[in-house]
């Protein structure tokens, strides 16, 4: 909806009421819920003497009677019993704040909880004592809502509107619950781009769910977009909100859309899932970037531990200070059966989910779950400085378990990372935007699916690797020296014959007997200075004659000698076990990744055998990993700019500071 729409400027205007009384970010506490106040009494108009009068024929009856009731009013989902209409409290003029106070008792359960969470009645208090309350209301009454008028579209479009104004001027609530309105559409597009019967069949029916719903911006724009398109679609819309207030606000919207406002739950959908087992056509989210999920923790072990993998999160977990994936985890396992029509998915992430953690980590195997099961359809990578509250690089992911042919085993990316305008007036961290020829141009690209400057077609195991530990062997030179002596000296080992223990009988006997040991070995190997060999053999032989001073050397203490005199000569022949075979060494171990479209021989014979050809591969260490390099593959080199050019630029900046500093101190 336009913001020139005239609803939204009357309604917008009534904020100016409560300056000076109320911070600018908390304008949003009192007009959105007197926006929902204001509909839902118009809306109820035209029934109130017939609920009356059921409401007078129920009392003596012990039925169920707010379903009774609300078929009376004519609602799905609400009715209001009381007497009372705002026209009646402002006309009064006495009393309003308890009248305001019964009336919305009135109202069936589900609108109440909608209004506690708001912390209306707080509100209510506020205006009243700034002697507010009767101009507000005196100036909602001008707003004809009226659903003659006024369609439940039209209205839902109309909150979203003022929805957004209040975000944008409250830096918290644009960061926490509102994604930007041209990213949303950007999603919704993506996601009925391969749902056709969605926006062209008559009649339709499509559930759509976000696990992180905010205010709500997701769920309306998907709906809206759908409608502009067959406005004969049967949408019902779901979603999950943590912040009650947030809640509230969805919550409203959904109920002026004439949804179910029941279908928006409150409480961490990680840890609560309030629509366990439902199954949804289309899904879209943005959870927040980088948010802590420690609160939920127990909860998701818990769940991991019972459900197995019929649960949620069995296919990782990602670190506690980031739990995006755990939403994209959720949105999976409400997928459709590929047989009812399967399910598709738009989740927007920041670079964290795409090649956060090492092969075998938490994020790498869910990851790892999502290709292997080729679910991941595209990533679009979009411009920085995009949203409210960060600047950093944020990525849409399409997801499905219905791909089409010519998608199977392959993922589609899209760099759009320069597709942008400047906002005409910067909100916070937003600098730009994402215009409609952008949005089309990503959509163009996601329809070609082919190769090209601004797209890569990758075959899901081109994401997937191997990461294998490249060994090299152990090659010692020994040798005693000062600097061995005292390599030996740091030993904690060799520190430890001195160390006070508690359970010996004679502790200054013990302390004198460990240094003792120390010094008679020190001695021993002084008078062994300047032996130098690279053979093992020679070399335990000149060990022992210096262990032979010590009583009972124990196997530690050994190992601290040889370590002290051991230094790495790669000239020096390999050292071998009990067994014959060849010691590592770990100063030369390095890791590789090799991608599973290649073999590991190959690779070793190409890319490290060349340079180390005593290398080989520890196979029990190998692990899969997955990243989505996307911003490697679509590197572009830029040649630095020419010596010449730099020089001059810095002499000009230091002619600047020296004019400047003149200035200052003259």
């Amino acid at each position: 909806m336009s913001e020139s729409n005239p609803h939204v400027q009357f309604i917008w205007g009534i904020a100016e009421l409560l300056r000076g009384d109320y911070k600018q970010s908390e304008y949003g506490r009192v007009i959105l819920p007197f926006t929902v106040l204001r509909r839902l009494d118009l809306v109820l108009a035209p029934t109130k003497q017939a609920v009356l009068e059921e409401a007078a024929r129920l009392a003596s009856l012990e039925l169920e009677t707010d379903r009774l009731l609300r078929e009376a009013a004519g609602q799905k989902h609400f009715c209001n019993t009381s007497k009372l209409d705002l026209e009646q409290i402002a006309g009064d003029g006495k009393n309003v704040a308890d009248k305001l106070r019964v009336y919305i008792e009135g109202f069936s359960p589900i609108v109440r909880e909608i209004f506690d969470a708001f912390s209306f009645d707080q509100q209510i208090t506020r205006l009243e004592k700034a002697d507010l309350l009767p101009l507000v209301l005196a100036e909602f009454l001008e707003a004809d809502l009226d659903p003659k008028r006024v369609t439940n579209a039209q209205m839902g479009d109309m909150f979203e509107e003022l929805i957004r104004r209040f975000s944008e001027i409250s830096n918290e609530t644009a960061g926490e619950h509102f994604t930007p309105r041209e990213v949303v559409r950007l999603c919704a597009e993506l996601v009925l781009s391969g749902d056709a019967e969605a926006t062209s069949n008559a009649g339709v029916m499509r559930k759509v769910y976000d696990p992180a719903c905010g205010t709500g911006g997701m769920l309306s724009a998907t709906e809206e977009l759908v409608r502009e398109r067959n406005s004969a679609a049967d949408l019902y819309l779901y979603g999950q909100e943590l912040n009650p207030e947030t809640w509230a606000i969805c919550r409203s919207e959904m109920l002026l859309r004439g949804q179910d406002p029941s279908n928006i739950h409150p409480h961490s959908t990680l840890s609560s899932d309030g629509l366990k087992g439902e199954v949804f056509d289309l899904m879209l989210a943005n959870p927040p970037f980088g948010v802590d999920w420690s609160k939920d923790y127990e909860k998701v072990i818990e769940q991991r531990e019972s459900e197995g993998e019929s649960g949620r999160f069995h296919a990782g977990l990602p670190p506690k200070k980031d739990g995006a994936l755990l939403f994209l985890q959720t949105m999976l396992a409400k997928q459709k059966p590929v047989e009812e029509g399967g399910s598709r998915i738009a989740i927007v992430f920041n670079g964290s989910p795409m090649f956060g953690g090492a092969a075998g980590s938490g994020p790498s195997e869910i990851r790892r779950w999502i290709l292997e099961n080729d679910w991941l359809e595209a990533v679009v990578a979009l411009p920085e400085q995009l949203f409210y509250n960060t600047a950093i690089a944020t990525y849409v992911w399409v997801l499905t378990n219905d791909k089409r042919p010519e998608r199977r085993d392959k993922v589609q990316l899209i760099d759009a990372r320069d597709l942008w305008e400047p906002m005409p007036k910067s909100r916070g961290d937003k600098r730009r935007r994402l215009g409609p020829s952008h949005i089309k141009e990503v959509l163009d690209l996601y329809e070609a699916l082919g190769d090209g400057e601004r797209s890569k077609i990758c075959d899901t195991q081109e994401l997937m690797f191997r990461r294998i530990t490249v060994e090299r062997p152990l090659r010692l030179r020994y040798e005693i020296d000062e600097a061995a002596i005292e390599r030996l000296r740091a030993a904690k080992t060799f520190e430890g014959l001195i160390r006070p223990r508690s359970n010996v009988k004679d502790p200054k006997q013990a302390l004198e007997r460990g240094e003792a040991t120390q010094a008679a070995l020190v001695e021993s190997l002084r008078a062994l200075v300047g032996f130098s060999s690279r053979d093992r053999g020679e070399a335990e032989s000149k060990l022992e004659d210096a262990l032979g001073s010590v009583e009972r050397p124990s196997a530690a203490l050994r190992r601290a000698l040889w370590d002290a005199v051991s230094v790495r000569d790669p000239d020096a022949p390999v050292v071998l076990d009990d067994h014959g075979n060849q010691i590592a060494d770990p100063e030369l171990r390095d890791h590789e990744h090799v991608l599973l479209t290649e073999t590991v021989e190959d690779y070793m014979a190409r890319e490290v055998l060349p340079f180390a050809t005593d290398a080989w591969v520890d196979e029990s260490r190998e692990k899969i990993g997955t990243e989505i390099p996307l911003t490697r593959l679509f590197y572009r080199y830029r040649a630095p700019r020419p010596l010449e050019e730099i020089d001059t630029e810095i002499q000009d900046l230091e002619a600047e500071i020296e004019e400047l500093t003149r200035e200052v101190t003259a």
